[in-house]
């Protein structure tokens, strides 16, 4: 009995090439694996399940208009809605970063769909003269529109993931601005001392920050909605009858839940990618707000014996080789380099922005690569963020309580009462001497004990007040 053959042959317009015979990709999927050995990475399954996706709604719109054969049309539906199960997964590998402005991941699932297809009807893979990659899977449709199409669809759904995240964080810092409203502390601005704060108002920033960042992402998915699917090659349309565009649409809309519409230019959207660019800059805007909280909680909690020791945050793991029962803020520490990761990815897809050329944006993988990642990455570390750190931090009321009887700041609430000039002396005898502001303006007799604790009170001090008593 022979052994079964290792490898099938496959044509193209370029020539002959070996497949794996058990391969479902074939042998433009070879070609554009033997070029880009780039990253090294597979394709993101979002864009696997999305690109299936976006297949199943072209095929079935092809199937309505007669275009396609209702027995062909059947099988190729079915191998779509296998891919965009993930069920194919392992058979995309090619390398996400790639010439062609995804053509070859475009081909790779048409030959993956087609020889699904055939599969399902019993032909043997390859048996390209049933069931064609480019002439059924491909019909109506080109890399130029099925590709941003289906970026558009991954970005929404993993944007969902990303906005639960920010909101999750954002109740976990306005749960914290509720525990900490009653604790006054040191507030700084250059890193020097300056006027009280509650640790709570300081909580409830990050609160809003990462509110808004939520609401901005969310205001971004708008321009997703607007597809050039049925604009092909360069927008124009041609090969799609308006039927066709009609019901692609539609079809993908009904099957994903989300409000897809024609766009109202499919030339424009088939040239620029600024829904791409928007997307990725409320993401740098987030992982900017992101950074400078977990900049934040690092200072504050700081030491904890020599630094500023104004927080605890929970203890996940040994921070050193060498130095016993030290711990490090770790989950800030990490958020810090995602946010850098995330700004990085974002100077990628302004570049990539820029450099399209005429009808077509051809850097359009490596926005799909970093536009996702960035997307994948928030969500997780906003998440970690809440989970692993903000849920557990405590306050350290006694030394909040320590800084303010040594804070000098205090001073600026008497200006309106003794005026800068005397309070700038007394802040300078403070600084010099050790004592207390209370204690200087009383002993030299500037205001009556009375008025000096109602001026220093800490509902003063944190919040609008009539300027004079």
């Amino acid at each position: 009995m022979e052994a079964p053959a290792a490898f099938r042959i496959e044509r193209d317009s370029l020539g002959e090439r070996r497949v794996p015979a058990d391969a479902y990709y074939g042998v433009q999927t070879v070609r554009a694996w033997e070029n880009f050995t780039i990253t090294r990475y597979r394709p993101n399954p979002l864009m696997i399940r999305a690109v299936g996706d976006v297949k199943w709604a072209c095929t079935k719109a092809n199937v309505e208009t007669g275009a396609l054969p209702a027995e062909m049309g059947a099988a190729i539906l079915q191998a779509c809605e296998e891919v965009s199960q993930g069920k194919w997964d392992d058979q995309f590998i090619v390398d996400p970063v790639q010439g062609g402005a995804g053509t070859s991941f475009h081909m790779n699932a048409n030959e993956v769909i087609a020889n699904r297809a055939l599969e399902l009807l019993g032909r043997p893979k390859g048996d390209y003269s049933q069931i064609h990659p480019n002439t059924h899977v491909n019909m109506a449709q080109s890399t130029n529109d099925v590709v941003p199409t289906a970026l558009r669809l991954a970005s929404l759904r993993a944007g969902e993931k990303t906005v639960a995240a920010l909101k999750k964080l954002a109740q976990a810092f306005g749960q914290k601005a509720e525990e900490f409203a009653h604790v006054l502390k040191q507030g700084r601005t250059h890193l020097q001392d300056a006027v009280p704060i509650l640790l709570g108002q300081e909580f409830e920033a990050y609160r809003n920050v990462v509110q808004r960042d939520a609401e901005r992402l969310l205001s971004r998915f708008e321009d997703l909605l607007a597809v050039n699917l049925g604009g092909t090659a360069v927008g124009t349309g041609l090969n799609a009858s308006p039927e066709y565009i009609q019901r692609a649409v539609a079809n993908l809309a009904e099957r994903t839940g989300y409000p897809f519409r024609s766009a109202q230019s499919l030339v424009d959207l088939t040239q620029n990618v600024d829904a791409f660019l928007a997307l990725s800059s409320a993401l740098r805007d987030a992982a900017s707000n992101l950074t400078k909280v977990a900049n934040d909680l690092r200072l504050m909690a700081s030491g904890p014996r020599n630094g500023f020791g104004e927080i605890h945050l929970p203890p996940l793991q040994p921070g050193s080789s060498i130095m016993p029962g030290k711990v490090n803020p770790v989950i800030p520490e990490a958020v810090n380099q995602v946010a850098y990761l995330i700004c990085g990815n974002d100077l990628t897809i302004t570049l990539a922005a820029q450099n399209g050329q005429l009808e077509l944006n051809v850097m359009l993988p490596v926005v799909s690569v970093r536009l996702l990642e960035s997307l994948e990455v928030l969500a997780n570390v906003a998440e970690m963020l809440a989970d692993r750190c903000v849920v557990g931090i405590t306050a350290n009321e006694a030394r909040c309580a320590e800084e303010i009887d040594r804070c000098v700041g205090v001073a600026t609430a008497l200006n309106p009462y003794i005026g800068y000039d005397q309070a700038s002396q007394v802040a300078k005898e403070s600084l010099a001497t050790g004592k207390p502001v209370r204690q200087i303006v009383i002993e030299r007799g500037l205001l009556p004990k009375e008025q000096v604790d109602e001026i220093l009170r800490p509902e003063r001090m944190t919040a609008p007040q009539e300027s004079r008593l």
